[in-house]
């Protein structure tokens, strides 16, 4: 993250003795992105973090693509999606390649374990639902439209709150997700003309410090093979840490929108970057407001990109036959642009109310076996 944070209680001087009431040493531990050069936290633990009792290996998890098929425009109703599971074992890859795979997942209970994503980040984006994600930051309350930015070297586990209907888009990321550059100086600070600061980022606010002994499990993702870890202590026994780097929420209805006299293009829509990809936020704004505007965007081919679009809520100005929870894949190489009657019918009209969600990927993907399951065919027929 991009500003100091810190939370229960830390030592005077870092890497100093810092003693528990009993006079015997908190266990310090150092969390942080690209060596020693990049952002990074400090936790003091009750326990050392190192001391485990088994390892074993849980599963692998395997991405079935598809075999090769035409070059097309996809089309996916993932609303019909079975809710099972919890929120690691829900999750159903539709498309990935080497910086990215993108699931959807519906968990209908709680994990009883903790998770870690070894070899990158992962924003999980709240489509519906509410609960608590668990982390050794602490407790973060979540609710619909919330991204949940989790860099790598974070514990954390999903409590959905009971009976509440849970859908989420999640996205790992082979890398480090981060704020766009060109919205940040050269302190990290958020500019004066970036789409959202610092007010609108929600850290961990609850930090629980937990001393009980038993068996606590961690599954810990590398590749694509998930490794368990038994330890004897609990393992979210942080009494206080402090840094630049930590889990947080930022919700996409605190994303101000850019908006100009004519069509404005993608990028002043994103919100995050990472290597091979950027993530962007389409909320409701005013169309643009020269007299000959075309609010509806105009036909373009993604030279560069895939271009994948999660819809949450509202009619999206561009597309016909999209419902909620539908996933379109524009693909480079192919342009797409408005149906039949969306580019002329979107004149004179001054707002849209969409929101949803845009992945651009600069490598291609591939589809899923699971992606196939929800594919709406006679979609690239729809211009």
């Amino acid at each position: 993250m991009t500003y100091y944070y810190y939370l229960g209680n830390i030592s005077h001087k870092r890497h100093t003795q810092f003693r528990q009431l009993d006079g015997s040493l908190y266990h310090e531990e150092s969390i942080g992105l690209r060596g020693f050069s990049g952002v990074q936290s400090l936790l003091y633990h009750l326990y050392p973090p190192t001391q485990i009792q088994k390892i074993w290996i849980e599963g692998n998890v395997e991405i079935p693509y598809e075999d090769q098929s035409p070059l097309h425009h996809r089309h996916l109703r993932t609303a019909t999606m079975t809710a099972k599971g919890d929120a690691v074992e829900s999750r159903l890859p539709l498309m990935a390649n080497a910086d990215i795979c993108i699931s959807v997942a519906c968990p209908t209970r709680p994990m009883q374990y903790w998770y870690r994503f070894a070899w990158g980040d992962e924003v999980i984006f709240i489509h519906d639902g509410s609960g608590i994600l668990e982390t050794q930051f602490g407790n973060l309350f979540y609710r619909p439209g919330d991204y949940l930015v989790i860099p790598t070297g974070v514990l954390w586990r999903i409590l959905p709150d009971a009976a509440v209907e849970q859908r989420m888009l999640v996205v790992e990321a082979y890398g480090h997700i981060e704020p766009p550059a060109r919205y940040l100086n050269r302190y990290g600070q958020f500019l004066e003309h970036s789409p959202y600061c610092e007010r609108d980022i929600r850290p961990p606010n609850q930090l629980i410090v937990h001393d009980e002994e038993g068996e606590f499990e961690v599954r810990v993702k590398a590749g694509n093979q998930i490794t368990s870890y038994l330890y004897h202590h609990h393992p979210l026994d942080v009494v206080g840490w402090d840094g630049h780097l930590w889990p947080y929420a930022f919700n996409i209805e605190d994303f101000e929108p850019i908006t100009g006299r004519v069509h404005q293009p993608p990028p002043v829509h994103q919100t995050f970057e990472a290597p091979g990809f950027v993530l962007c936020s389409f909320v409701p704004r005013l169309f643009d407001y020269h007299p000959l505007a075309i609010p509806a965007p105009y036909n373009h081919s993604n030279v560069d990109s895939d271009e994948v679009i999660y819809y949450v809520e509202g009619k999206f100005m561009s597309r016909k036959g999209i419902e909620r929870a539908s996933i379109t894949i524009h693909p480079r190489g192919i342009p797409h642009g408005p149906h039949p009657g969306m580019y002329e019918g979107s004149i004179g009209k001054e707002r849209t109310d969409e929101l949803a969600v845009m992945i651009d990927t600069f490598r291609p993907l591939k589809l899923t076996q699971h992606a196939l399951k929800f594919e709406d065919k006679d979609y690239s027929y729809s211009w």
